[in-house]
């Protein structure tokens, strides 16, 4: 080794951020497990790269000691004062040992070290760099598939996205682009593994995020997301200023906004509902696109019976029930839907007038 090795060693200090001097004191500690493998040693070795020049030299560390039991570790006072006449007993004595075709090893041992700590510095730049995206949107290109998962080159890193994460008519083939949700990033042995998933509720509310400005800036706010993926999702939304109307902004100008996220989401239903604090009113907004006469919240069971028209009972409980389950994750609340004919039988209720509640709430086929 010479003074170009310690030149590349200050170049790559400077592209990479990895310190010049943390990888001479790796190489050195390296080069000891080298020096012992390959020359068959025990010695208590040092190993000295000079920073100036490059040059690497062996030296065998020894004990003084006043009788000596094992010449590899030790040396006698009168041998060690032969070399300096000030050295004491216990004192360590350095001589050097390096073998002449060392450099060879050393040359050897130094590319491993240098390639192997540049790896780790990169997973460790690409792990910070996206540990602070975990809950949020990339988009990437599928690469290949396997049999459980797809993987996606988001450019520095190879995610994961399992097949069990896809929507039901998600179709990707090698080369198509693919926006996802981060589920997870890990630190592992392999490097940075990153997890993505296309059914997760935050992508959905994500995806709002991105399209619809009063939500980016604040003035709209996402309560709460409620998603069956590839079939049909709720969102509740709010707003700060009472002058905007949030279900408004997130469908935007002809609606515009919400269309590109059902684009994105290959067709899934979307229905953006008002969220107010009045739970009736609430669980009334939840149920869109259904109609809702009358709502009886019960604060203990945490239960909200809701009666609807007759017509309209189908329509509020949904295909195989995924509207009624939507609205009950919606809100948080369990919801017990009945016609105004099945209520009047159950708790004799008089029928209504044709009355329905006042519902703030839009739905996107």
């Amino acid at each position: 080794m010479n003074i170009d090795f310690i030149e590349a060693l200050s170049e790559i200090e400077r592209e990479k951020g990895i310190s010049k001097e943390l990888l001479i004191d790796a190489i050195e500690a390296a080069m000891i497990s080298s020096y012992k493998r390959n020359f068959n040693t025990a010695q208590n070795v040092r190993v000295d790269i000079n920073r100036q020049t490059g040059i690497i030299k062996v030296y065998a560390r020894k004990t003084v000691v006043e009788d000596v039991l094992d010449p590899r570790l030790e040396i006698s006072l009168h041998a060690a004062r032969e070399i300096n006449g000030n050295y004491q007993l216990d004192d360590i004595v350095e001589i050097e040992v390096t073998p002449r075709d060392f450099g060879r090893i050393a040359a050897q041992t130094a590319k491993q070290v240098v390639t192997q700590r540049i790896r780790e510095a990169e997973r460790g730049l690409i792990y910070n760099a996206f540990v602070d995206k975990e809950e949020d949107i990339v988009t990437g290109i599928v690469q290949r598939q396997d049999l459980r998962n797809l993987y996606v080159d988001l450019g520095k890193v190879e995610a994961v996205l399992p097949l069990t994460e896809l929507m039901p008519n998600d179709k990707f083939k090698q080369g198509d682009r693919v926006k996802a949700y981060i589920t997870k990033v890990e630190n592992t042995t392999k490097g940075p593994q990153i997890v993505l998933s296309r059914t997760h509720p935050g992508l959905l509310k994500r995806l709002f995020e991105l399209e619809v400005p009063e939500i980016y800036d604040g003035v709209v706010e996402i309560r709460s997301v409620a998603r069956e993926a590839g079939f049909r999702s709720k969102i509740a939304v709010y707003s700060r200023n009472p002058e905007v109307d949030p279900v408004g902004s997130c469908v935007g100008p002809k609606g515009v906004r919400v269309q590109t996220i059902v684009n994105e989401l290959k067709g899934e239903k979307i229905d953006i509902v008002h969220w107010v604090e009045q739970v009736d009113e609430y669980v009334a907004n939840a149920l869109s696109p259904s109609k809702v006469l009358e709502v009886e919240v019960h604060e203990a069971e945490k239960l909200a019976r809701v009666i609807v028209p007759d017509y309209q009972l189908s329509l509020a409980i949904g295909i195989k029930g995924q509207n009624a389950r939507l609205a009950a994750k919606l809100t948080g609340w369990k919801i017990d839907i009945k016609s105004e004919s099945q209520a009047e039988q159950e708790y004799g209720r008089p029928k209504s007038q044709g009355e329905e509640m006042q519902q703030d709430s839009v739905s996107i086929e």
